[in-house]
C-alpha cells in the first residue's frame, strides 16, 4: 500500500511539474533567436515579486518614419515572440509606423496537453501588465494589443479582469477557442480578425463573437480571405489591415 501511495504521489508531482511554466524552454528559445536578430532588439522585462519575479524576453522594434504609437504583440501556444505571424507583424507594423513589443508568453514543456495552458493564464496576465508598464516607462502612455490564437485567449483573460489597462484597441487574431468572453463595458474597441480557412471552432463561433462585438462601440469583425489559422502568405495584407483598423480608433 505504501508503495502505491508513493507512486500516486510521484504521478501527482510529475503532473504538476508538467503544468508549470517551462522557463528552461523559454531560455533555450532566447539563446536561439536573440543572437540572430536582424530587426529590433531584445529587452528583458521583470515580473513583480508578488507575481514570481521571473524575467522574460521581449523583442522591441522601433517605428520607421512618423510614429503612430505602440503595439504589444502576443504569440500563440508554445512558441516564441519571433514565431510565425507574430514575428512577421513585429517587423511589418514597425515599417508602417508602430513601435512593436513582442513578448515571450509562458509556455509548458513540449509534451504538455493544450488544456494545461489554462493554468498559465494568471502569469500570462502578469506579463501583459508588466509589458504595458515597460512601454509606459518608455513614453508610450497607451498601446494597442495584437494577439494570435491562444495568445488571444490569454489577452481575453487579462482584459476581463483588468479592463482599465491603458489599451487603445485589442485585435484578436483567430482566437483559438473561438470565443470572446466577459468583455462588456471595455472602454476601447475590439477587432475580431479570422481567416477564411481557419480552425473549425473559430469559424463555427464567428456569429457568437460578432454578437459580443455589437456590445462594444467601434468594434468589428473581419475575415481575411485565402489563408489559414496562421495567416500564411497573408502577413503583409494582415499588417495593412491592422494599420487601417488602428487608424480608425479615436
Amino acid at each position: 500500500m505504501r508503495a502505491l501511495a508513493l507512486a500516486a504521489a510521484f504521478l501527482v508531482l510529475a503532473g504538476c511539474a508538467a503544468m508549470a511554466p517551462d522557463y528552461a524552454r523559454e531560455q533555450r528559445w532566447a539563446d536561439e533567436i536573440v543572437p540572430g536578430l536582424v530587426v529590433g532588439e531584445a529587452v528583458r522585462i521583470d515580473l513583480p515579486k508578488q507575481a514570481g519575479g521571473h524575467r522574460f524576453v521581449g523583442l522591441m522594434t522601433r517605428a520607421s518614419g512618423k510614429p503612430k504609437g505602440a503595439v504589444l504583440l502576443v504569440h500563440g501556444m508554445g512558441v516564441h515572440p519571433d514565431f510565425g505571424v507574430t514575428g512577421a507583424l513585429r517587423a511589418r507594423l514597425a515599417d508602417l509606423g508602430y513601435t512593436t513589443l513582442s513578448i515571450q508568453m509562458p509556455v509548458l514543456n513540449a509534451d504538455a496537453p493544450a488544456e494545461g495552458y489554462l493554468r498559465l493564464f494568471p502569469e500570462a496576465a502578469a506579463r501583459l501588465t508588466a509589458a504595458m508598464q515597460y512601454l509606459n516607462e518608455r513614453g508610450y502612455a497607451r498601446a494597442a494589443v495584437v494577439s494570435h490564437s491562444l495568445g488571444a485567449r490569454m489577452v481575453n483573460y487579462w482584459l476581463s479582469r483588468q479592463p482599465t489597462q491603458p489599451v487603445t484597441a485589442w485585435i484578436a487574431l483567430a482566437v483559438s477557442d473561438g470565443e470572446l468572453q466577459a468583455l462588456k463595458g471595455l472602454p476601447f474597441p475590439v477587432f475580431d480578425v479570422y481567416a477564411e480557412k481557419d480552425l473549425d471552432v473559430v469559424l463555427g463561433n464567428a456569429r457568437e463573437r460578432a454578437a459580443v462585438l455589437r456590445q462594444l462601440p467601434g468594434s468589428k469583425q473581419v475575415m481575411v480571405y485565402g489563408t489559414d489559422h496562421y495567416f500564411t502568405r497573408r502577413e503583409k495584407e494582415l499588417a495593412v489591415l491592422i494599420d487601417q483598423l488602428l487608424r480608425g480608433v479615436k
